[in-house]
């Protein structure tokens, strides 16, 4: 059986690669902007980073305490760890798989990479799916010539149908990034990070 991607490590690692931070404010970011994806918060938080730290992924910086709050250690990213989160959320992005959440937590994060990385690595997963969905078409027909009952390959049907609109999505989202409609770059995604961090009701 395949491992499942570790989500929270990936999220962590994404968010670390714009400032470094303290697993306080990562919850806060990771809450304030919706990335449903990650759960189990907080304990899958705070053992993503211990795991990552003792990976040599995050390395802590700076440990401090204001008055009686708990103590807190701001990590940061190593360049060990850039290079995984990039090769994680690219192979993350090219290759189809059964669990759509995953492909959505790469959507989320992949304004990490730089534009043309994440580019090549959506056209990749355009081409996969393209193929897959060759095989799947060729397979039904195959069905349906030996005579099975259609009823008994609805399921097939319902998978193809839902490879044909993932298909027309990335093939959208590649058209806007190669159009430079769809664009970023790391001061914007950092800038964006401290505007959640700062808000009112933020870490302090």
């Amino acid at each position: 059986m395949a491992r499942r991607p570790d989500l929270v490590g990936l999220t962590v690692l994404a968010m670390l690669s714009l400032r470094p931070a303290h697993p306080y404010e990562l919850h806060r970011f990771i809450v304030d902007t919706h990335k449903d994806y990650v759960t189990g918060l907080p304990r899958s938080l705070y053992h993503a980073v211990e795991k990552l730290a003792g990976q040599e992924l995050i390395v802590p910086v700076e440990t401090s305490r204001q008055g009686r709050r708990p103590e807190r250690t701001v990590y940061e990213i190593t360049g060990e760890g850039r290079r995984e989160l990039a090769t994680r959320l690219r192979a993350l992005l090219e290759s189809p798989g059964a669990e759509r959440r995953t492909f959505t937590a790469a959507v989320s994060l992949m304004g990490v990479l730089p534009v043309p990385d994440a580019l090549q690595s959506l056209r990749t997963r355009a081409a996969s799916l393209e193929g897959a969905l060759a095989g799947l078409n060729a397979h039904l027909d195959a069905l349906r010539t030996s005579g099975l009952p259609e009823v008994l390959t609805v399921e097939l049907d319902y998978e193809r149908t839902l490879g044909e609109a993932e298909l027309a999505w990335v093939r959208r989202l590649v058209a806007r990034l190669d159009s430079g409609e769809l664009t970023w770059s790391a001061t914007l995604n950092e800038g964006l990070l401290a505007d959640v961090l700062d808000e009112p009701g933020g870490a302090a």
